[in-house]
């Protein structure tokens, strides 16, 4: 009886290591199965082509509800001269680069960019827009001014300015900025 019972163990451990050998091989291939349904899951279902419909074309708006057209509105200025600058000395000021931003509202708004530099970090920035002239030339005067008394490192100060020039109305108008033309538009 001993001889059947070592092969009935010989048997039994064949049958683990064979379970054991197989069980590792499903494991496996489990796991490809759940990366190709994850790689599968993962991509763009082809969607069906979109077509275009016909919409009627955009009415562009010529004037504004009520028929007026409106007057130019000044804005407030941040750089206007304040109580005080009179006892100031008027100074120069570096101007690099200046253009003209006109957003897409209706009536257009029309904004004067630049920026510089002012000789010290002492002087403060000063700006007078005038309103357009009979040949629709609007000017901006921009400066520094600074206390005479007071001394102050002698090094540049970098500036970045916006001006709202406001809303005008219809016709062509030419904006200059210390005696150069910074840029054109129409309304």
């Amino acid at each position: 009886m001993p001889a059947s019972f070592l092969f009935r163990e010989q048997f039994i451990c064949k049958k683990r290591r064979l379970t054991i050998y197989t069980g590792g091989r499903m494991k496996f291939q489990i796991t490809i199965l759940l990366l190709i349904f994850l790689i599968s899951a993962c991509t763009p279902a082809s969607e069906a082509p979109i077509t275009a419909t016909a919409l009627p074309p955009d009415t562009a708006v010529t004037s504004p509800p009520g028929g007026t057209m409106p007057t130019n509105e000044s804005p407030a200025n941040p750089l206007a001269p304040k109580t005080g600058d009179e006892n100031l000395t008027r100074g120069n000021v570096f101007i690099d680069e200046y253009g003209l931003m006109i957003r897409e509202s209706f009536p257009p708004q029309i904004s004067l960019a630049f920026s510089g530099n002012l000789p010290t970090p002492c002087h403060e920035l000063r700006a007078v827009v005038s309103e357009p002239d009979e040949e629709n030339k609007i000017t901006a005067d921009v400066y520094s001014v600074v206390d005479p008394d007071m001394i102050c490192t002698q090094v540049l100060k970098p500036f970045q300015a916006n001006l709202d020039l406001g809303i005008f109305p219809t016709g062509h108008y030419t904006v200059w900025i210390n005696g150069e033309m910074a840029g054109e538009f129409d309304t």
